[in-house]
């Protein structure tokens, strides 16, 4: 579904991807972990537009998108929940995923300031798609309310309940339970998890906490200095002497 190839990226005399090499099946929960600075965050935002690589090739669905805009490769069918919360923080809940939405009108401005035929019919869509995954996570008591009152781990979940308004074939998820107590974290891998098997959405998935990335992931590939250390099941990658050593410092015995 997703292949990437000899991805290199550089900012002046710093490499923060060295040739990297993966590819993420359609269905599949693929993680991608490394220490702070392994360039995770980097290759996301490769994969979405916001960096250019010197070097490489990113595919979806057999296309191209290394030069894409994020725009067209939203509408292409990837969509990113960030690590860093970007939501409006002035609107409501409702109104942020409706926001996210705008990628899959089929109107002009005439229809929509007049709100007629199409306008009127997609935004009744729209709104039901909306409404559909507020209650999927579990968010109808916020749903009216402002995003920028609610504690952050609400915020996340809006976060991914907007990412997934964009109606993505393959979901990016950068760092989903970073901030978040425990309970919140236990909610969060079940909504990720219900979100792969309910929805059938393929997810890429940077994050720290590695017994989540253990206990959800079908596969994982582990970075370190910007290159590909280790990739493969979870229990085949924890036992990985090199993976050990670059979070230990040391290698194993």
């Amino acid at each position: 579904m997703l292949e990437v190839s000899g991805l290199s990226v550089r900012f002046g005399g710093i490499q923060a991807l060295v040739g990297v090499d993966f590819s993420v099946r359609k269905g599949e929960i693929y993680s991608i972990i490394g220490p702070n600075g392994a360039g995770k965050t980097s290759l996301f935002n490769c994969i979405n537009g916001i960096y250019r690589p010197q070097s490489g090739s990113i595919t979806f669905e057999g296309r191209e998108i290394t030069r894409m805009s994020p725009p067209t490769i939203a509408r292409l069918g990837i969509a990113r929940a960030f690590q860093n919360i970007a939501l409006f923080q002035g609107m409501t809940v409702l109104d942020n995923l409706m926001s996210a939405r705008g990628h899959l009108s089929r109107y002009g401005l005439f229809r929509a300031a007049l709100y007629l035929g199409r306008c009127r019919k997609e935004e009744v869509r729209n709104r039901d798609r909306a409404e559909e995954i507020i209650e999927f996570l579990d968010m109808q008591q916020i749903r009216k309310s402002f995003v920028g009152d609610l504690p952050y781990g609400l915020q996340k979940r809006v976060e991914l309940g907007r990412a997934l308004a964009m109606e993505p074939k393959i979901l990016l998820v950068d760092e989903p339970v970073s901030g978040m107590n425990l309970e919140e974290r236990e909610d969060m891998a079940r909504y990720l998890l219900d979100i792969n098997e309910e929805m059938h959405i393929t997810i890429l998935l940077v994050e720290h906490d590695l017994g989540l990335v253990m206990d959800l992931s079908d596969r994982i590939m582990v970075l370190n200095f910007g290159t590909k250390i280790a990739e493969g099941p979870p229990g085949e990658v924890a036992a990985n002497p090199e993976v050990i050593g670059a979070y230990l410092g040391e290698a194993a015995d």
